[in-house]
C-alpha cells in the first residue's frame, strides 16, 4: 500500500493502580479499541487531558457517559494521534534503558516485543511476522537465560539487521516501481547523524536502526531517498515528488524529527 498506515499500537492497555473513584473505561475509536480513565468531578465542563498514563476524561456529575462518548468521537483524531506520539515517545525510552536481558523489551516496527532467552530453541525464532507485529511477541534466542548482555545485544542486533534488509528491500522496491525511477544498490548502515542517503550514482543507504519504527516512519525515509534519484536537492520539486509518491509525508517526517540516529543506544 502506497498510502500511510497509521500505527495500529495497543491504546487498551490498563494501568497496573487507578486513582480511587477513577474507572477504566474503552471506547472505539476509527476503528481502534483504547482505554481511557473516566473520573467524575464537581466541574461544568468535560475535560480531555493526555500524558504518560494515557487518556484520562473529567466528566462532570450530571453528563451521561453516552454524551462523553460522543465528545470523544468528535476529537478522535487528535486523541489518536496524541496517544500514538507518546506511545513511541515512551516505546524510545524503553529502547534507552535496554538492558538486554531476558524479559526485556524492544521496540521491533513500532511495536514492543520481548527478549526471551532459552537454551532449549535451536536457533533465533520471532513469533510474529514482518509487517503484523502484535505487542508482547516474543524473539527466542538460543541463550542460556543468565547470558551475557553483550552476547544478547548481538545475537539481537545480527536479527534486526537481517530483518531491515528483507522489509527496507521490498519497500524501496515499492517505491521504484510507483517512481519509474532505478536505484543502483541498497547499502544498509548505521551512522551516527542520518536515517538515509543518496548517492549521485543511484546508491541508496538506509540506517538499519529505522527497523526499530513503524512502517509508517520507515516508508517516509524509503520514499524520500527515491525522490533524491530525480532531484538531489530539497527543493520545491523534491518535496512534490515525496509526496506524490508518500501523501503522508508530513506526519511521518515530525515523528522522525524527535529521533536524532545517534540517540539510538544501538551503536
Amino acid at each position: 500500500s502506497g498510502s500511510a498506515v497509521s500505527p495500529q499500537a495497543d491504546l487498551t492497555v490498563r494501568p497496573e493502580t487507578l486513582p480511587e473513584g477513577v474507572q477504566w473505561q474503552q471506547v472505539q475509536l476509527e476503528g481502534q479499541l483504547i482505554g481511557y480513565q473516566l473520573k467524575r468531578s464537581r466541574r461544568r465542563t468535560l475535560g480531555l487531558t493526555i500524558n504518560d498514563s494515557g487518556l484520562t476524561v473529567a466528566l462532570p456529575s450530571w453528563v451521561k457517559l453516552s454524551q462523553a462518548e460522543q465528545i470523544l468521537h468528535s476529537n478522535s483524531a487528535w486523541i489518536l494521534r496524541t496517544l500514538r506520539e507518546y506511545q513511541q515517545r515512551r516505546e524510545q525510552l524503553a529502547l534507552q534503558s535496554l538492558q538486554w536481558v531476558d524479559g526485556d523489551t524492544l521496540p521491533f516496527m513500532g511495536t514492543p516485543i520481548r527478549l526471551d532467552l532459552d537454551p532449549q530453541v535451536q536457533q533465533i525464532h520471532f513469533e510474529g511476522m514482518l509487517g503484523q507485529i502484535r505487542q508482547g511477541q516474543r524473539l527466542l534466542l538460543p541463550l542460556p537465560v543468565d547470558a551475557e548482555p553483550l552476547r544478547v545485544q548481538e545475537l539481537t542486533q545480527a536479527w534486526l539487521q537481517k530483518q531491515a534488509k528483507q522489509w527496507f528491500e521490498q519497500r524501496l522496491q515499492h517505491y521504484l516501481d510507483l517512481s519509474g525511477l532505478r536505484a543502483s544498490k541498497l547499502r544498509l548502515a548505521a551512522p551516527a547523524k542520518r536515517w538515509g542517503s543518496c548517492n549521485s550514482d543511484g546508491t541508496i543507504m538506509l540506517n538499519w536502526r529505522l527497523i526499530h519504527f513503524h512502517p509508517s516512519i520507515i516508508d517516509y525515509v524509503v520514499a524520500h531517498e527515491v525522490a533524491h534519484l530525480q532531484e538531489m536537492n530539497h527543493g520545491p520539486r523534491f518535496w512534490a515528488l515525496v509526496e506524490t509518491l508518500y501523501p503522508d509525508f508530513v506526519h511521518a517526517r515530525n515523528q522522525l524529527r524527535q529521533y536524532d540516529p545517534g540517540t539510538l543506544p544501538l551503536l
